[in-house]
């Protein structure tokens, strides 16, 4: 078989996974020399189809960045160089799966590139608009709930042009973070509830793009503000969202986040999905985390769904717990 580009592709014979068995009963092949782009894998996802010495992981959120990385694959947040095909694993968000598989595209100069992904996840209508982009798509393979299959060719140019999302206030958001076409109303429930003399060393635990850290910045007495984000595109939003000399930035998994001296306030919205599913056991260990984080004297100030029961997490870590507001949607507390 041949890409189109006179460069003979060398099928990869490994079992285990979708992907893995795609390329055991040739529905997918890889060129015999050059960098593989690979975009989104996860956690425990599994590789071992793919030659990883050529690879280039591209996963911007930090935990699942840290997982190869110490497994010594070669992980970035951003691809770099060129490539002579990409795999991508298709994400839960549309736009971001878009925005993969046209920068995939892109790197290849057409393709070819390996498209994994679930029925949940909308992989029978991706492929459908890339045909509609005037793509190629190849062989499909079908199991366990979903598809691989190989596209090349095609006009993403509409899809790349959809990098950054003009939010609310001017504030810029980007596909596939957190509430990226408004301001979550959880987080404005939040920043309306925090006291006016909001003040000293202060924390956003999950940042996001900065909706929160913004808000506490504008109380005069707070004398820094840190940001700690998982997800690097988000992070890269709120530097771009707050131009103020106190904000601190920090690419961190916010459960395991280290700071040498405690906060005076935390202020955090913790999410509380593990992919489509609710993990209230997520907010918990946010909870944890401030606890931890806070000096002696310091205060967590939290907004969660109504219906997440964070009440004995937060009696569980802190000695002064109380429900400040909220609405048939969402509760604040103040923790001390």
């Amino acid at each position: 078989m041949h890409n189109g580009k006179g460069i003979g592709l060398l099928p990869v014979t490994m079992s285990g996974s979708r992907l893995a068995l795609a390329f055991e009963n040739g529905t997918v092949t890889l060129p015999p020399e050059g960098q593989v782009v690979v975009f989104g894998p996860v956690a425990g996802q599994d590789l071992s189809a793919l030659p990883k010495d050529r690879l280039q992981l591209i996963q911007g959120f930090y935990p699942d960045h840290q997982f190869f990385s110490e497994r010594g694959y070669s992980v970035v947040t951003q691809a770099e160089g060129a490539s002579v095909a990409a795999v991508v694993f298709l994400p839960r968000a549309k736009a971001e799966g878009r925005l993969m598989l046209a920068t995939a595209m892109k790197l290849t100069q057409g393709g070819p590139v390996i498209v994994d992904g679930l029925k949940s996840s909308g992989i029978d209508s991706f492929q459908k608009d890339c045909r509609k982009l005037g793509a190629t798509i190849g062989a499909v393979y079908s199991k366990a709930h979903g598809k691989t299959y190989t596209a090349t060719g095609g006009d993403f140019d509409t899809w790349l042009a959809a990098t950054n999302v003009a939010g609310p206030d001017g504030f810029v958001t980007a596909p596939g973070v957190f509430s990226a076409d408004g301001v979550d109303p959880g987080s404005a429930v939040l920043a309306a509830a925090l006291p006016e003399k909001l003040k000293g060393n202060v924390a956003d635990l999950g940042a996001g793009w900065g909706y929160l850290a913004a808000q506490a910045l504008k109380h005069p007495r707070v004398t820094a503000c840190h940001l700690i984000e998982a997800e690097f595109g988000a992070l890269d939003c709120a530097r771009h969202n707050i131009d103020d000399p106190r904000a601190e930035f920090h690419w961190a998994d916010a459960t395991e986040f280290m700071f040498s001296d405690g906060f005076d306030q935390i202020v955090m919205n913790p999410p509380f999905h593990t992919g489509r599913a609710a993990d209230p056991a997520l907010g918990r260990a946010f909870i944890a985390s401030a606890a931890r984080l806070l000096a002696p004297r310091g205060t967590l100030w939290l907004v969660a769904n109504r219906h997440l029961p964070y009440e004995s997490a937060l009696s569980a870590s802190f000695k002064d717990v109380s429900e400040l507001t909220g609405d048939r949607s969402f509760k604040v507390f103040r923790a001390a």
